[in-house]
């Protein structure tokens, strides 16, 4: 059994509902299909799910949200109309109106964008409707109650011929929608591909998996053909787009590869997420480099630090204390630096430099902004000697000033702060000095 689930680009509109049946029914092991709700056509337009938020907030504060409303009736009613179904899309839309009106959550308001979306490519596709409130199983505390839920997928999907399960929401004991995090179809996917037991879990998309770099910066960077959920967790937690970062969660015990691939096309092999213990070699030394720019790092130095018992648990709390998430602590014997995203500093910063000094007593507390991180992610790192002299030796080569430099234990990445401004050339001296080979 595979599991296949399609992206809001994949169901955007009838011609992309047509390419998706065209890649169900070439495979009849693809037996689940997972839906999102219709994503942008073009541009201009809007996300079927933001305009749910929309409507939701208009009625939640007694304003009329008719006219945001008629864009996501014109929407369904003309891919119903395209495909020639007689889905009672009138009447589902009407009830979805009527209990927007009628103070329905916020989650229930969002997840109506896959429900019928589900309900049209069930019909489409000639297929059971399975309404994700049936088999995702949420806790009263909002999180997911996974031996309930495996029940259920199991004891639901395990014999279907086809069916269609809307992706992005599930129900609490009570019946109550409850919504996983914005891109949360592509964790509904995961969750029922554990539950079947399924050889595979397609995720449908518009590109053919991971690139190496980000193509905004590097022209035509590279294919990721494999890379494990380790390093997929690098590339992600450092803005690589794509997938979910929590997808991988469900599948992982298992093994279960996931397969990104490409709706617009199909034939492209797009990237396998393979497990950690994967016998195969890997294909390069580096797998990809991700980044983000904007972050502070707040320098503390104090002679013999490393002697004091429980300084870095007072540092730390001092960040706990004033709700600020710490991103990386790289340290020597007598500093450390704690890096935050300025996201996360929101005007704190002089508060936590005082407290700091009252709490810890440091010697020196210095701040320095506008940084980057770029990560270079790669299982062929571990056993490949001389990797950290390319990586230097190629950013010495363009000029670029190195602010700091953290390896995990793991040597599975590389991470090294730079200067925002220096982001995207750093980037392109490291992707050419490791894959200028392969190209050529």
């Amino acid at each position: 059994m595979v599991v296949a689930k399609f992206g809001g680009s994949s169901l955007a509109d009838s011609q992309q509902f047509r390419k998706v049946k065209a890649i169900v029914t070439e495979n009849p092991d693809r037996r689940i299909i997972v839906p999102s709700a219709p994503g942008k056509r073009h541009g201009k337009d809007h996300k079927v799910t933001d305009l749910l938020y929309m409507c939701h907030q208009l009625s939640s504060h007694d304003l009329h949200f008719d006219e945001v409303f008629q864009l996501i009736r014109d929407r369904y009613e003309g891919i119903c109309k395209d495909l020639d179904l007689e889905t009672p899309i009138g009447e589902i839309l009407d009830k979805v109106r009527e209990d927007i009106s009628k103070g329905a959550s916020r989650d229930y308001c969002a997840s109506r964008g896959e429900y019928i979306n589900g309900r049209i490519l069930a019909d489409y596709l000639e297929s059971d409707f399975v309404d994700a409130a049936q088999v995702i199983r949420f806790d009263r505390r909002g999180a997911l109650d996974e031996a309930e839920t495996g029940r259920l997928v199991k004891e639901r999907l395990s014999e279907v011929q086809r069916a269609v399960v809307p992706g992005f929401y599930g129900a609490d004991g009570d019946g109550n929608i409850v919504t996983f995090s914005r891109g949360g179809s592509d964790v509904t996917g995961s969750i029922l591909a554990d539950g079947v037991g399924a050889k595979l879990y397609e995720n449908w998309t518009d590109v053919s998996g991971f690139l190496k770099a980000d193509p905004k910066i590097v022209k035509d960077p590279l294919p990721i053909r494999e890379v494990t959920y380790k390093e997929l967790r690098e590339l992600s937690y450092m803005g690589a787009p794509v997938l979910h970062e929590e997808a991988i969660f469900p599948i992982k015990s298992k093994g279960i590869p996931i397969q990104i691939r490409n709706t617009n096309i199909p034939e492209d092999q797009g990237t396998f997420i393979v497990n950690d213990d994967w016998s195969e070699p890997s294909p390069g030394i580096i797998t990809g480099l991700a980044g983000k720019k904007d972050f502070t790092v707040i320098s503390v130095e104090k002679t013999r630090m490393t002697g004091e018992k429980g300084f870095l648990r007072k540092l730390v709390s001092v960040f706990e204390a004033n709700d600020v998430t710490i991103e990386h602590m790289p340290s020597s014997i007598d500093s450390i630096s704690v890096i935050v995203s300025d996201k996360e500093l929101n005007g704190k910063l002089s508060k936590l430099m005082e407290e700091i000094r009252i709490y810890c007593n440091p010697d020196n507390v210095a701040a320095y902004s506008k940084m980057a991180l770029l990560a270079v992610v790669g299982r062929g790192m571990i056993n490949t000697k001389g990797v950290s002299s390319r990586v230097f030796t190629a950013l010495y080569k363009d000029d670029i000033n190195i602010r700091m430099i953290s390896q995990g234990s793991s040597e599975l990445n590389i991470l090294i702060g730079i200067e925002n401004d220096d982001f995207e050339k750093s980037v392109r001296a490291i992707y050419n000095a490791f894959n200028e080979r392969e190209v050529s």
